[in-house]
């Protein structure tokens, strides 16, 4: 009856994606504090989400912090949605954009624990995830407090880890980690407004040339969120947008043919 319940819930509230244009460069930066979080990142095209979860009473809660009796778990707010929509699109999310969808999970309880109990969730909707044997309708990263050897040594491989810039040169794949997150202030001093000095843009490039040898992709977090900011990131090669403003980033990209 649950899983029914977030079926009819989903279905209801939700206009199908087959006409949206899909975005292969945005990230929907805590994606669960919108109106309808999942929903309107993907009525916006986003390819990529954000949902920061706690372990509570053995429930996975999405909350930025400390959850209250209000939070909903991440089975009613992302993993049942996502099913249903893959159920209705053909095995995929865009139904016409065979490309998985990011689901990025920033951990913010003990790793290990947290991780341990979202293994036993992930297995109830492992037919659509993409694992490094198999491409499904979503992708799960683990971010924020990663337990490392647990989510490499699972033998499903239900889950691909965030990766930072200290973790380049360690011999991670692109399987196991796809993604390069960091803190845009620690890459460079530019605060957003007017053109960035040449330095700054060659910092970028740089970071963006040395992830993609490694075929893995820059995400920058706290970026100052506008469009001159935009514009640079993807010149430089960053493939990741980090956003909260889903509906203008959606019409920035559509105008550069992204």
């Amino acid at each position: 009856m649950k899983k029914w319940l977030i079926v009819l819930l989903t279905l209801t509230a939700f206009n199908g994606l087959s006409q949206t244009r899909v975005h292969l460069n945005a990230h929907a930066h805590n994606d669960y504090e919108h109106k309808r979080p999942l929903l309107d990142a993907l009525d916006n095209g986003f390819i990529s989400v954000e949902a920061d979860v706690h372990l509570k009473e053995g429930k996975l809660l999405v909350s930025h912090n400390q959850p209250g009796s209000s939070a909903k778990t991440l089975e009613r707010l992302y993993l049942g949605p996502l099913d249903s929509i893959q159920s209705k699109n053909g095995g995929w999310i865009y139904s016409d954009k065979h490309e998985p969808v990011l689901l990025l999970i920033d951990i913010k309880t003990s790793g290990i624990e947290t991780f341990q109990q979202l293994l036993k969730t992930l297995a109830q909707y492992e037919h659509y995830l993409s694992t490094p044997t198999r491409r499904g309708a979503v992708q799960v990263l683990i971010s924020g407090n990663r337990p490392l050897d647990l989510i490499l040594h699972d033998p499903n491989h239900l889950a691909s880890i965030d990766g930072r810039p200290e973790d380049i040169g360690k011999g991670f794949s692109s399987d196991v980690m796809p993604l390069i997150s960091e803190n845009f202030n620690k890459v460079v001093k530019w605060n957003g407004i007017g053109a960035p000095p040449p330095e700054e843009i060659k910092k970028l490039k740089d970071l963006a040339d040395k992830l993609h040898a490694e075929t893995q992709k820059p995400r920058l977090w706290a970026i100052p969120d506008q469009e001159n900011v935009w514009s640079v990131l993807l010149k430089a090669g960053v493939d990741f947008v980090n956003t909260d403003r889903l509906r203008e980033l959606n019409l920035f990209l559509i105008s550069k043919d992204l």
